[in-house]
């Protein structure tokens, strides 16, 4: 799959079926991941494999009971490394980690598509629940939680703005 149909047919799925995914492509997912570019190349984040299913369904419970994060057999939690971006700063703290975060997160999930696989970027938890469920210290901060697993729906993509309303040629 080129990387444009793979960008073109990615779509948020919240379906999965239960059969196991592999730990090589996980790994190979999040190898894609940290290919991202990062601020200073300082790579400021980490992730999380999940696959008990205690543990999905405490997480669950901390992303507001969407129960797809429970059904999904794998769960990815992506995280950003505070002590590994204390180079920058506030800044640094506060938006390169999330920026850098953010394309990895993008990455894993093309890539998860190109491999017949389906995923959802997940934003709506509670932050310290998850943090305590995984035992995370202080410098780690989970930001995403990525349901992953083989698609149990067809899913569509939903319509975009028209490219006119989003391009600003130099000047608003």
């Amino acid at each position: 799959m080129d990387v444009t149909e793979c960008i073109e047919t990615r779509t948020s799925i919240r379906a999965f079926k239960s059969d196991p995914v592999e730990e090589s492509v996980v790994v190979d997912a999040i190898r894609m991941a940290n290919l991202a570019p990062s601020a200073g190349n300082l790579q400021a984040r980490d992730f999380v494999v999940v696959r008990n299913v205690a543990t999905k369904k405490a997480l669950m419970e901390a992303a507001l009971k969407q129960d797809f994060v429970h059904s999904a057999p794998v769960v990815i939690v992506c995280c950003v490394n505070l002590e590994r971006i204390e180079h920058y700063g506030e800044r640094g703290r506060t938006l390169y980690c999330i920026q850098d975060s953010a394309a990895a997160i993008e990455n894993m999930m093309l890539f998860l598509t190109s491999k017949g696989l389906g995923s959802v970027w997940v934003g709506s938890f509670e932050e310290g629940r998850v943090r305590d469920v995984l035992g995370l210290p202080k410098s780690i901060r989970p930001v995403a939680l990525v349901p992953v697993g083989y698609p149990a729906e067809r899913s569509t993509r939903r319509r975009r703005l028209p490219m006119d309303s989003m391009i600003h040629w130099e000047k608003w």
